[in-house]
């Protein structure tokens, strides 16, 4: 894990909390109700009913260390409407020699999800943006080499 802040929205918070709490509750013994019904299999060396029920154990061990780590002492970003680009953004972007517009909103590393246009300000492309305004230019370094883009607006 890292030392990152965890930043995030007041919507995100909640999901994350509910999942937690489903995963201490109903997912917990849900997994002990399967290992218990696979102990009484038998041999436990040759049960693979045994082991699926170990294997998602762990996982949803896992998954509730890291929950607890990010919900610890997360940082709750209120956006504030502003011409300068910050966590909680959502800003249009132009590639350079390019008509089409790209729109992202900047937020934490925890809620990033491109299918939503939501970027992490850890991001290259993120990081990048941080604290330009409308109008100004950037560059950003892509696998196909540097690419130059233009911020459009900023909301």
């Amino acid at each position: 894990m890292t030392d990152e802040n965890n930043y995030l929205t007041q919507e995100k918070f909640e999901e994350l909390t509910k999942e937690l709490e489903h995963l201490k509750t109903t997912k917990r013994k849900e997994i002990a109700e399967s290992l218990e019904y696979a102990r009484s299999l038998g041999d436990l060396s040759e049960n693979a009913e045994y082991q699926d029920a170990r294997e998602m154990q762990a996982a949803t061990e896992e998954r509730v260390t890291q929950l607890e780590y990010i919900l610890k002492d997360p940082q709750i970003v209120t956006h504030k409407k502003s011409d300068v680009i910050s966590l909680g953004s959502k800003v249009s972007i132009q590639k350079d020699g390019e008509k089409e517009t790209h729109e992202y909103i900047l937020v934490g590393s925890e809620e990033a999800d491109i299918q939503k246009r939501k970027i992490s300000y850890v991001s290259p492309l993120g990081n990048s943006m941080i604290g330009k305004k409308k109008g100004d230019s950037f560059t950003f370094e892509t696998p196909n080499g540097k690419q130059n883009y233009t911020i459009k607006s900023v909301e």
